[in-house]
């Protein structure tokens, strides 16, 4: 609840503005919740506007998409780029490509990346992109001709050193390719303008896996040291069964966990023998097809329509990777029946404010996503420095710096929990360090007028 008068004030008028973004006042609403004892501690913030200008976008950039398809049929999508925090760097967040895609969903993704890229250390500010655009069922030309119409109006609004947008959902290599092919030739430049590029021509070992990877080493760091545990002999429920999906499961299971379960958009298969990741990753990555062909053929393995069920499954440890808020409170208390310890999210918001209160009701260790899946966004950024450099770290170089990063995640978010009286409450905690680290930085660059 928010209490502070300065905060409410604030909350209410946003709400009153974006009475039809439901997402967005949920983001921002965890976020002043948290960050309340910060300003009542520093009366410069509400002096200086400091959360007025935070919850505003910067810029916000709305653009038509046309294209044609292959039977020469003119189609038209919309497209988005939210700039909403340079305070630190550039620009810095996905762009993602799906029907769910819109102004709302992008301002929370895109006020979530100003705290997530903070907590990194890296100098990125935050920002998000994409479109109604389904890449799903489309041949590559008919892919290609969208992203290069896309690219041709985003490009006018992006570069090196303002905005660099990076892969999301619907959002991959082949994606990425087209896109960065169309701003070259646009403004006829080689920079490291997007990240998730091909190893051939810019882009950084360890991005594909960074996000599910990043998400372990936090969860493994957070066991040691708050529960004097680790992933070893665990059991492990993880939804979704894309990029991040897949490579928290390889590094879980890397690390002694069993993984039993993944899903889809359609449902979900559970194995109790540990999930086979050979054959998902050939299934996802190569032939694009659906998650119930697990169970078709693997013997002991069962798959179930719908997604919710999945948290039901008994487990130690729960990695929600799919999307946002598919964890409410009823399959909040479903993981505590079954005795789930910890929770740390892959996904962006992933669970609702009601199902967070159930677990922090039952002493579950949780790991909020702006903290946890922070590992894309940074080895983005690492990307990025090695474009400026010229330079091609290898995969061992850039997973240490990864885990290096996460590890302070991990620290900085649990002190900044003590340093706010709620010790071990690490959603308060990476809201306070995200928040404070801009928040200075904006008081001391002054109010453009």
């Amino acid at each position: 609840m928010i209490t502070n008068e300065y905060l409410k004030g604030v909350y209410e008028g946003l709400a009153a503005r974006n009475a039809a973004e439901p997402e967005f006042l949920q983001a921002v609403r965890e976020v002043l919740e948290s960050i309340q004892p910060l300003v009542e501690r520093h009366p410069e913030y509400e002096k200086n506007g400091v959360v007025e200008r935070i919850v505003e976008p910067e810029r916000m950039i709305f653009f038509r998409v046309p294209w044609v398809d292959d039977n020469g049929k003119v189609q038209v999508n919309r497209g988005y780029r939210v700039q909403f925090n340079s305070a630190i760097g550039p620009y810095k967040g996905g762009l993602r490509f799906h029907p769910t895609v819109n102004a709302s969903v992008l301002k929370f993704l895109g006020f979530e990346q100003i705290f997530k890229n903070s907590l990194t250390g890296l100098p990125m500010g935050g920002g998000k992109g994409g479109a109604d655009f389904d890449p799903k069922g489309k041949s590559d030309m008919e892919v290609m001709r969208f992203c290069q119409s896309f690219m041709t109006e985003l490009s006018k609004h992006i570069g090196q050193f303002t905005d660099v947008p990076a892969g999301d959902i619907g959002v991959g290599a082949r994606e990425i390719g087209y896109m960065y092919g169309q701003y070259k030739r646009l403004r006829n430049e080689f920079t490291g303008v997007l990240t998730g590029k091909g190893l051939k021509w810019g882009g950084s070992l360890v991005r594909t896996e960074a996000t599910g990877y990043g998400l372990c080493y936090f969860t493994e760091e957070a066991l040691n040291c708050m529960k004097n545990d680790s992933f070893k002999g665990k059991t492990v429920v993880i939804s979704g069964s894309g990029n991040v999906a897949i490579y928290a499961t390889e590094k879980a299971t890397q690390l002694g966990g069993k993984v039993v379960a993944l899903s889809d958009s359609n449902g979900y298969v559970y194995d109790p023998n540990g999930i086979d990741l050979p054959y998902v990753k050939d299934l996802k990555e190569v032939r694009r097809g659906r998650i119930k062909e697990y169970a078709e053929t693997h013997p002991g393995a069962t798959y179930h329509e719908g997604c919710k069920g999945i948290w039901t499954i008994p487990c130690d440890i729960a990695l929600p990777c799919a999307t946002q808020n598919e964890i409410d409170e009823e399959s909040a208390k479903a993981l505590v029946a079954g005795g789930c310890k910890v929770v740390c999210e892959g996904a962006n918001m992933p669970s609702t404010p009601e199902a967070i209160e159930v677990y922090l009701a039952n002493g579950i260790l949780y790991g909020p996503a702006k903290a946890t899946n922070a590992g894309g966004v940074a080895t983005s950024g690492l990307e990025m420095s090695q474009n400026s450099e010229r330079l091609s770290w290898t995969f061992e170089e850039v997973d240490q710096k990864l885990q290096t990063i996460m590890k302070n995640i991990f620290h900085n978010t649990y002190d900044a929990s003590v340093e706010a009286g709620q010790e071990g409450n690490l959603m308060v905690g990476a809201n306070c360090a995200g928040f404070l680290k801009v928040a200075d930085t904006m008081v001391a660059q002054g109010i453009a007028y």
